[in-house]
């Protein structure tokens, strides 16, 4: 029971682990989707006898916050493995930011509430004075909506959870640091033999010592 208790908490914290990452990479990767897909469709009436025009927004014209919180999030799911104690927390403050930007992009998005610029949506015909009015496209902003929510929920979790978490490389670093060595225990002396006498007298001679003092 008590090795059960024991490898309790290592597990638990590798599975939050993978659980922030994975929010973390599906946050970023549903808000890239979402901002190269039509967020809005746009009704551009120009100035008699012009008549009116229409064209398509994607998510990256009509929010542009969207892509670099996408790609903050996916950049964020490696470093929250890379980074440990309070560079993680601060990770896990980012992503929560990024995504809070993204949820509210979303949402707007949702809502028919994003402002346009009627002199960047109508450059492409270079008329200043011509109306701008949209039909959100519900689907697609409400998908950045979520992996806002996704997002804000990896970096709560990141900042609460993450300073107990392991790092990069920690199952091959060495469980203990070496201290002190002991020495070897030193062999026991055997005792001395007729053989070991005779060959200490000859050594003696050729040093030119008297064996015999």
């Amino acid at each position: 029971m008590s090795e059960v208790s024991t490898a309790g908490p290592p597990a638990r914290s590798r599975r939050e682990l993978t659980v922030a990452v994975l929010l973390c990479a599906l946050s970023g990767g549903l808000a890239l989707s979402s901002s190269s897909q039509p967020w809005a469709d746009v009704t551009i009436t120009r100035p008699a006898p012009l008549p009116p025009t229409s064209e398509v927004l994607t998510g990256s014209q009509a929010a542009p916050l969207v892509a670099a919180c996408g790609l903050l999030l996916l950049a964020a799911a490696v470093a929250v493995i890379a980074v440990r104690g309070i560079g993680r927390v601060v990770v896990g403050l980012l992503v929560a930011v990024a995504a809070g930007a993204l949820g509210w992009s979303g949402l707007r998005g949702v809502t028919g509430g994003l402002h346009l610029d009627a002199a960047d949506v109508t450059s492409a015909v270079g008329l200043g004075r011509a109306q701008v009015t949209s039909d959100p496209v519900v689907g697609w902003a409400a998908l950045a909506l979520v992996a806002g929510v996704l997002g804000v929920l990896a970096g709560l979790l990141v900042v609460l959870r993450g300073r107990r978490w392991p790092g990069m490389g920690r199952r091959y670093e060495r469980t203990g640091t070496a201290g002190p060595q002991t020495p070897a225990p030193a062999r026991p002396a055997r005792p001395e033999t007729d053989e070991d006498r005779h060959q200490a007298a000859w050594k003696a001679l050729d040093r030119g010592d008297d064996p015999t003092v």
